[in-house]
């Protein structure tokens, strides 16, 4: 009675293991336009579970009778491990991609995705970068509106997991502006204190400001206006207005 209850507890708890598993890794579903976040999900719930080994290790059947007792023993907690592990992985997948790879291994399921969708992903990323840094500000446009989508190709990198630092990405919105901002840039690269991108969105409506008046004095008050701007001190880190 005592051995049957507990192989009878120990089914249960396998059973709630895999589903815990099955739930976590059903939250994000893979359609082909979102690999990275899918794998690094399944990759997370894999690893808490000491799964993860069946991504990277390829499953090569074995003749048990010429076999050790210790790779038999292997050989059946990788076959149980990797069965389970790629049936969540399909269960995880649109319909159109559940029939292409219900018959693949982790192993194999992983190799291919990767180099399909993780390449195409980087040339993606690739192409979001360069209309990032070849962004230019159009004549009459403002700086809200060219902020705004820079802003857009920013998430977009966000998305496929790409990251830049605050200065670089200070230098692509200067880059982006036209020559009547080159008093602006000036001032930047001469100035020695921290300008944030926060800051940075203060400072060109300044600029913009000044240059909507079109004032014309010797010591323009634009020029003014922003010398002390950037000399009140370092201002708070964010993301693009």
């Amino acid at each position: 009675m005592s051995t049957s209850n507990n192989a009878s507890g120990s089914s249960n708890n396998n059973f709630s293991n895999t589903f815990l598993l099955l739930s976590i890794c059903a939250k994000v579903t893979f359609d082909g336009s979102n690999f990275n976040d899918w794998i690094c999900n399944i990759i997370m719930a894999l690893r808490f579970e000491d799964k993860e080994y069946v991504l990277n290790k390829e499953m090569n059947e074995i003749d048990e009778s010429q076999a050790t007792p210790e790779e038999i023993v292997e050989y059946r907690a990788h076959y149980k491990d990797a069965t389970k592990v790629s049936c969540i992985m399909v269960a995880t997948m649109t319909p159109e991609l559940q029939q292409f790879y219900e018959e693949y291994w982790p192993y194999e399921m992983c190799k291919d995705l990767t180099e399909k969708y993780h390449q195409r992903e980087r040339q993606e990323s690739c192409e979001i970068v360069w209309s990032l840094i070849t962004t230019k500000m159009k004549d009459g446009e403002s700086n809200t509106t060219n902020l705004q989508r820079m802003q857009r190709y920013v998430d977009c990198l966000l998305k496929l997991n790409v990251n830049f630092d605050e200065e670089l990405a200070i230098e692509i919105v200067l880059h982006s502006l036209p020559h009547c901002y080159d008093q602006l840039k000036l001032i930047y690269h001469l100035s020695k204190e921290e300008v944030t991108l926060s800051k940075l969105q203060g400072l060109l409506r300044t600029a913009e400001s000044g240059l909507k008046e079109k004032v014309v004095e010797s010591t323009p008050p634009t020029t003014i206006a922003l010398v002390m701007a950037i000399g009140q001190g370092r201002g708070q880190r964010g993301k693009l207005p």
